[in-house]
């Protein structure tokens, strides 16, 4: 099979391709360009599980970067095992052709216990004693030790948080060129993050993100060049483009006034409570799942969704058929926002009850997605001598709490999620295949570019 590599530069538009991006730009010229429909959600567990089975959500199931589960009746986001994705993978497929074959699954999500030959993502560490530390996973284990033996142990508080840089995109494509010499996959899929932050931080502000943008056209250029060089067809996507925003919407707190919503008092914080809540939001970027518990509260919630301003689509579950969203996981309502907003998970009124992983960088406890993570305490003149003081007290082997993040979500001005009309902010789809090709439709849907992959390993290839 033809060696393929995949980059999925997360958060890149057509709209981004520029003065900032001179690689980029020059590589695009003279490739077979297209852009991807964005599909519901347009988030990342959900694309990049599409992207590699061909299917929708209605049949792998990753409705979300998380969802509600009803049997443990908890909130669970960011999981990552990938007996979660239902259906057969692009490489399952390859394997059964060529035995040979082989795929580098570089950071691309549920990428434990899976099949892939090689993969690595991030896994922190968690002592008894309450630290986190950074770390990764990889399969075979000893990847990992070979990866940061010679890059250092994975940046993991600048892959995520308010100390994000583009150091841990960089350590991802040097452990996928250094995986490369060592095994020579046929497939490599590689994740590349840094737009995805900067762009949602400050929305499409060439003025705050040039340099970031210059920074991951850097690591792209590296990137393409080695596999170039090494005879591969290289492949760079998105998952979403990411627009501007001005409105956050507090769809809990929405709820939580109609009576709605349950919580826990605890040392005189507000804890939220799924199971006990008649109905509830899992708030994920322009894109939400709303579970109803109590079947005599339903008609009320549709009210309640559709007379919301700022909620562009309120979708029940025979609706969601039409989006291809409808899966046991996904919500008894599935809410869109409109261009201008996005939902946040928060679900308290007072700062000041608020529970304490609202402060922290807390993935799998909030429940929701949240991007404010990204943003320390702007209220605090001190924040980053508190921030050093907490960072002192981990060194020195003391119990911390890193409590320094914002709760303010006017802070973020871009997003994701929703169904975008305009082409420009469109996922993106460029091959080094000539133009020849099969594919030369200006759009594809997304299923289609499992079947890209596909054509580009299988170009020697009688199938």
């Amino acid at each position: 099979m033809q060696k393929t590599v995949v980059l999925d530069v997360v958060g890149l538009s057509y709209s981004l391709i520029g003065e900032h991006t001179p690689f980029l730009k020059q590589w695009f010229a003279d490739k077979h360009q297209a852009t991807i429909e964005s599909m519901l959600p347009a988030v990342t567990t959900s694309v990049q599980s599409t992207y590699v089975t061909g299917k929708w959500p209605s049949e792998h199931g990753i409705v979300g970067n998380g969802w509600y589960d009803r049997t443990d009746a908890e909130v669970k986001f960011w999981k990552q095992s990938n007996k979660l994705v239902q259906g057969e993978k692009i490489w399952e497929r390859a394997k059964k052709i060529d035995p040979a074959f082989t795929v580098s699954k570089m950071f691309w999500w549920y990428n434990m216990y899976s099949t892939a030959d090689f993969s690595a993502t991030p896994r922190p560490q968690y002592p008894s004693d309450g630290m986190k530390l950074p770390d990764c996973y990889t399969h075979p284990a000893d990847l990992r030790d070979r990866l940061q033996q010679e890059l250092g142990t994975f940046p993991l508080f600048q892959f995520w948080g308010p100390a994000t840089t583009i150091k841990s995109t960089r350590w991802i494509a040097d452990a996928s060129m250094l995986v490369d010499k060592w095994h020579n996959p046929t497939l490599t899929l590689i994740y590349l993050p840094h737009l995805d932050y900067c762009v949602q931080k400050f929305g499409v502000d060439f003025s705050k993100i040039g340099n970031d943008l210059r920074e991951l056209d850097d690591v792209c250029r590296d990137l393409i060049g080695f596999y170039e060089k090494q005879g591969a067809e290289v492949i760079v996507l998105s998952e979403y483009g990411i627009t501007n925003v001005s409105k956050p919407i507090h769809i809990n707190r929405i709820l939580r006034e109609a009576g709605l919503i349950r919580y826990r008092e605890e040392r005189g914080l507000e804890v939220f409570d799924a199971g006990a809540s008649p109905a509830f939001a899992t708030a994920d970027h322009q894109f939400a799942n709303v579970y109803v518990n109590d079947p005599a509260v339903y008609d009320q919630v549709r009210t309640i969704l559709e007379s919301t301003s700022g909620i562009e689509l309120v979708l029940d579950k025979a609706q969601q058929k039409d989006y291809n969203i409808d899966h046991e996981r996904s919500g008894d309502f599935v809410i869109v926002a409109d261009a201008e907003s996005w939902f946040t998970y928060y679900y308290w009124f007072d700062d000041t009850r608020a529970p304490d992983y609202a402060r922290l960088v807390a993935i799998h406890q909030k429940p929701g997605f949240d991007p404010v993570e990204m943003f320390m305490d702007q209220t605090n003149p001190l924040i980053k001598l508190k921030a050093g003081y907490k960072l002192g007290r981990k060194m020195l082997g003391f119990r911390y709490l890193m409590n320094v993040i914002s709760l303010d979500a006017t802070l973020i001005k871009g997003s994701h999620g929703r169904l975008v009309t305009d082409r420009q902010f469109k996922p993106v789809f460029v091959s080094s295949a000539s133009g020849n090709r099969s594919y030369t439709d200006e759009t594809m849907p997304a299923t289609a570019v499992y079947d890209r992959i596909w054509e580009a390993l299988t170009a020697n290839v009688l199938v």
